[in-house]
């Protein structure tokens, strides 16, 4: 690796949540299951769903860019590129990320999206940043996703997990030490087996049959993705830490997808990570797919310092699965912490 290479570090995080809270006694009303034995076996205790009508991933997607933009005092014809990662697109196309810039008011530059489900940050992250490495001075990356769109609310293995949010961070040439070091991403098509959405696509174009079947909602066979999520996010853990000869210690934080708190602390476990240096809210928000490490971010701005070493992980339907390493550039903002709306 060269260490005399442009890289790109992040220079503020945007966050948006919609305002209405989907707790685990409202879903006792409408499936089989219960607050403690969804609390016990992932996490979660609430999430926030979009209710408003006629709104999709690229309304959550804009506020959080709103936001960032309006944190970082970045006029939007500044921004050279948008990425969005998502695994509910608006529409097949155009993409979401051109859709959020219109709603932006950004109209320079160009915009494409990102699927690769839960890992979609991730690799949107290490695609901005080579962007950035070769010319580009101002990148935003979105993760965004309306989860609810694609739950099937009377399947309780999957209802109880998913909420929607979005979360955005910019992407700028660092000038000192800081900044995207490295990554290890990967992937594994046997995986579409696991995971995923079966109807909508050229594969299974929608028709009366696929309505009816329920196929234009989320499946997973939940072993499954549990054992490869956590075998996958802790191999490329291990990756970086060999790579860059790293010990527990020379970490600060750990930031991992919030899929199930499981994972989480089977992650904390094998690496002796202690869950205070590992940021966590799958309580809060459930499984945000794509929004769920920028959110975390988002609510930990205030406590990261510059040259804080991060890891970022994720694990995805594909199967998908990375790290990146990383050094936080900025220490915390001198004015308080903008929330998103409605987050209390």
């Amino acid at each position: 690796m060269d260490v005399h290479r442009r890289r790109a570090k992040i220079t503020g995080v945007g966050a948006y949540v919609p305002p209405f809270v989907l707790t685990n006694k409202d879903l006792e009303q409408m499936v089989d299951t219960s607050d403690e034995w969804i609390t016990t076996r992932t996490g979660i205790k609430e999430r926030r769903i979009m209710t408003q009508p006629n709104t999709a991933s690229s309304d959550l997607g804009a506020e959080a860019v709103k936001q960032l933009l309006h944190k970082t005092q970045t006029d939007p014809n500044e921004i050279d590129l948008v990425i969005c990662a998502t695994a509910t697109p608006d529409m097949l196309f155009p993409d979401t990320a051109n859709v959020i810039r219109d709603k932006v008011g950004i109209r320079s530059g160009f915009g494409f999206e990102i699927s690769a489900a839960c890992s979609g940050f991730l690799y949107a992250l290490e695609t901005g940043a080579k962007f950035v490495e070769s010319g580009l001075k101002k990148v935003i990356v979105v993760g965004a996703d309306k989860m609810s769109s694609i739950v099937d609310y009377t399947d309780r293995t999957t209802c109880i997990l998913f909420g929607d949010a979005a979360g955005a961070v910019l992407l700028e040439p660092s000038d000192d030490d800081t900044g995207i070091i490295d990554s290890v991403l990967e992937s594994d098509g046997m995986g579409r087996n696991y995971l995923y959405q079966k109807g909508g696509g050229s594969y299974h174009p929608a028709t009366h049959e696929t309505v009816e079947n329920r196929e234009h909602f989320i499946y997973q066979e939940g072993r499954t993705v549990f054992k490869f999520a956590v075998n996958g996010m802790v191999q490329s853990i291990k990756k970086l830490m060999q790579r860059h000869h790293l010990s527990k210690d020379d970490i600060q934080w750990v930031v991992p997808h919030q899929a199930n708190m499981r994972i989480i602390q089977s992650i904390s476990n094998m690496f002796e990570f202690p869950l205070e240096r590992i940021m966590v809210n799958i309580h809060k928000y459930g499984n945000t797919t794509t929004a769920t490490i920028p959110l975390c971010l988002w609510e930990w701005e205030n406590q990261l310092k510059k040259g804080d070493a991060l890891i970022l992980t994720a694990f995805g339907g594909g199967f998908t699965w990375g790290s990146i390493y990383l050094r936080w550039s900025y220490d915390p903002p001198a004015t308080e912490q903008a929330s998103p709306p409605d987050v209390e």
